[in-house]
C-alpha cells in the first residue's frame, strides 16, 4: 500500500503542468468555436448569391461586359447580391432605392476605393483623389480640385482651348467633305478630347502636330498615357487571388507595370520642370493645372503638403477622368442621333436657329440649347461611360436593406441597371430625349432621386463633371451646326425620318465604348458653305 501511495503521489506531482496545458487548449478551442459561431450568426443574413464554382467562384459569370452580366443576375437574384470573385467577395447594387440608402445612411462606410495593382502603381500608391483612401488628406485634396481646378470660372477660362481644338476638328471634317470622304468620328472624338484635356491640364497637346508644332520633337503625353491606360484596366492574378500574388512576379506583370510607371513619371516630371522654368503671367486664361499647382505650392496656401508625387498623381486623375469618358459620351450621343433622324433634325434645327449664321458658337448660345442638353442627358442614361462607377470597399460592417454586409468587401454600383430600370423609366431601353423636357427635366450635374447617376454618388462622386460636360456640349454644338450626317451605304425605305440600323454593341475598357467605330459621311450644311 505504501508503494502504491508513493506512486500516486509521484504522478500527481508531475501532472499539474500537463493538466494546465490541457485546460488551456480546451479554453482556446472553446473560444474559437464561440467566435466562429458568433461570426456565423453575425453574417448569416447575407444577400443572395449565385451558385459558385470551386476556386474561381463566380468569375465565369462576369463575361466581357460585366455591367450587362450584373444586370441579368440582378433580374434573377434581386437588386442586392453577392459574388465570389476568386478569393475576394463583391457586392452588386442595382436599384435607386438601395443607392439612396447607401448615400444617405452609409456614405462614409462606402467611401473607400478598392485599388488594383495597376491603379496603385500609376497613381503613386493612392496619393491622388480618385483612388486615395478616405480621410482628412483626401478631403483636402478633393477640396483643392473643386475650388482651384474645376470651379465654374476655371472651366469657363478654358473656353479658348475648346474653341481652338473644335476649330481644328471642324477643319479636318471640312477636308473630308471636299473629298467626299467618310470619317472615323470615334477617332476624331478621341483626338480632340485628349488634346483639350491635355492642354488644360499639362499645357501640351496630347499628340504632336503634323508640323512639329509646340512639341519640338519631345515625347508627347499621348505616347506614354496610351500605354498606361491599356494596362490600367488589366487585373493581375494577385488582384483576384491574393495568396497567389507571387505569380505576377513570375509572369513579369509587376515589372511591366513598373516599367510603364517609370516612363510616365519621367514625362510628368519633365512637364513640371518645364513649367517651373517658364515665366508665366498672371492672366487666368494662360494657366493650366500645373501652373495652378505650382502657384499654390509656392505661396504655401494649402492645408496639406503638396509633394511632387501628389501633384503628379492628381494630374493623372484629371486627365484620365477628363478625356476618355468625354470622348465616349460624344461617341454614344452621336450614334444615337444618327440612329434617330427625327432627333438629329430637331437638335440641328435648334442649334442653327440659336447660332443664326454666326461664324463661331459662343457660350451664351450653349445656354439656350435645351434640346441638345436633353439629348446628352438621355445618352448618359442609356450609355454611362463608366456603368459600374468605380469599385468601392466597405470600411465597416453595415446593414443594407436588412442584409448584413461584411467589412472589406468590394462594392459595385451598377448605374447601367438603374438607368434602364422599367420601374423608374418609361420605355427604359428606348432613346427618348423628350423625357427630360419640361417639368420632368433632370439635371445631369446633380443626383435627383438617385435615378440618374452617371457621375457617381456621395463623397466619391466625380468632381470633374462640369469640366467634361463643357467639352461635350461645345463639340456637339459645332458638329450639329456645321454638318449634315449620313450612315454610309444606309439602306432606307426612302423616308429620311426612318430609324437607321446601326451596330450598337459595346466594348469594355477604361470606359464602355462602341465596339464598332462610328464611321459617317459628313456634308457641309448649305447655309454655312463658306466655312471651308
Amino acid at each position: 500500500m505504501g508503494l502504491v501511495r508513493e506512486s500516486i503521489q509521484e504522478k500527481l506531482q508531475h501532472q499539474p503542468h500537463s493538466m494546465t496545458l490541457s485546460a488551456l487548449c480546451f479554453i482556446i478551442i472553446t473560444i474559437l468555436c464561440i467566435l466562429k459561431f458568433t461570426r456565423r450568426n453575425k453574417f448569416n443574413n447575407l444577400p443572395p448569391s449565385p451558385p459558385k464554382l470551386p476556386l474561381i467562384g463566380n468569375l465565369h459569370q462576369l463575361g466581357t461586359l460585366p455591367h450587362q452580366s450584373f444586370k441579368s443576375l440582378s433580374n434573377k437574384y434581386g437588386p442586392l447580391f453577392l459574388l465570389q470573385l476568386g478569393q475576394t467577395q463583391a457586392l452588386v447594387v442595382s436599384s435607386a432605392e438601395l443607392v439612396e440608402e447607401i448615400a444617405k445612411s452609409h456614405d462614409v462606410a462606402f467611401a473607400n476605393r478598392l485599388n488594383t495593382k495597376a491603379v496603385k502603381t500609376f497613381f503613386y500608391q493612392g496619393m491622388d483623389v480618385a483612388f486615395a483612401t478616405y480621410g482628412e488628406e483626401w478631403r483636402q485634396k478633393r477640396k483643392l480640385c473643386l475650388l482651384e481646378l474645376l470651379n465654374s470660372n476655371r472651366v469657363r477660362s478654358f473656353q479658348p482651348i475648346r474653341e481652338d481644338e473644335a476649330s481644328t476638328m471642324v477643319n479636318t471634317i471640312c477636308e473630308a467633305c471636299a473629298k467626299g470622304s467618310i470619317v472615323n468620328l470615334s477617332k476624331i472624338f478621341i483626338t480632340t478630347t485628349n488634346n483639350i484635356a491635355s492642354r488644360c491640364i499639362f499645357g501640351r497637346r496630347f499628340e504632336a502636330s503634323d508640323s512639329g508644332g509646340d512639341d519640338d520633337g519631345r515625347k508627347t503625353i499621348g505616347e506614354v498615357v496610351r500605354k498606361m491606360t491599356s494596362q490600367l484596366t488589366t487585373l493581375g492574378i494577385g488582384d483576384l487571388f491574393p495568396s497567389l500574388d507571387w505569380v505576377d512576379i513570375v509572369t513579369g506583370f509587376n515589372s511591366r507595370l513598373k516599367a510603364t510607371f517609370t516612363e510616365l513619371d519621367s514625362v510628368l516630371e519633365e512637364v513640371i520642370e518645364e513649367h517651373k522654368k517658364k515665366k508665366r503671367n498672371n492672366n487666368i486664361n494662360d494657366k493650366d493645372f500645373v501652373d495652378i499647382f505650382l502657384q499654390l505650392q509656392e505661396k504655401d496656401m494649402l492645408e496639406f503638403q503638396l509633394t511632387g508625387d501628389s501633384m503628379k498623381a492628381i494630374l493623372m486623375d484629371m486627365f484620365v477622368g477628363g478625356s476618355d469618358s468625354v470622348s465616349t459620351a460624344l461617341e454614344w450621343t452621336f450614334a444615337e442621333l444618327v440612329k434617330k433622324p427625327k432627333c438629329m433634325k430637331k437638335a440641328q434645327e435648334e442649334v442653327r436657329r440659336i447660332v443664326d449664321g454666326n461664324s463661331m458658337i459662343e457660350e451664351n448660345h450653349l445656354n439656350q440649347m435645351n434640346y441638345m442638353k436633353c439629348v446628352i442627358k438621355e445618352t448618359l442614361r442609356l450609355h454611362p461611360p463608366a456603368p459600374l462607377l468605380t469599385r468601392r470597399k466597405t470600411s465597416t460592417n453595415v446593414k443594407i436593406n436588412g442584409y448584413n454586409i461584411p467589412n472589406e468587401i468590394t462594392v459595385y454600383v451598377n448605374s447601367y441597371a438603374i438607368h434602364r430600370d422599367p420601374k423608374l423609366w418609361d420605355n427604359a431601353e428606348e432613346f427618348i430625349p423628350e423625357r427630360f423636357e419640361g417639368e420632368q427635366q433632370v439635371d445631369y450635374n446633380k443626383v435627383i432621386d438617385f435615378q440618374l447617376i452617371p457621375f457617381g454618388i456621395g463623397r466619391r462622386g466625380c468632381p470633374g463633371a462640369s469640366f467634361g460636360i463643357a467639352i461635350v456640349e461645345y463639340l456637339m454644338a459645332n458638329l450639329l451646326y456645321w454638318f449634315d450626317w449620313k450612315v454610309p451605304n444606309n439602306i432606307s425605305n426612302g423616308n429620311d425620318d426612318d430609324d437607321v440600323e446601326m451596330d450598337m454593341s459595346e466594348m469594355s475598357g477604361m470606359t464602355v465604348t462602341k465596339k464598332v467605330p462610328l464611321y459617317l459621311k459628313p456634308t457641309l450644311h448649305s447655309f454655312v458653305s463658306n466655312r471651308c
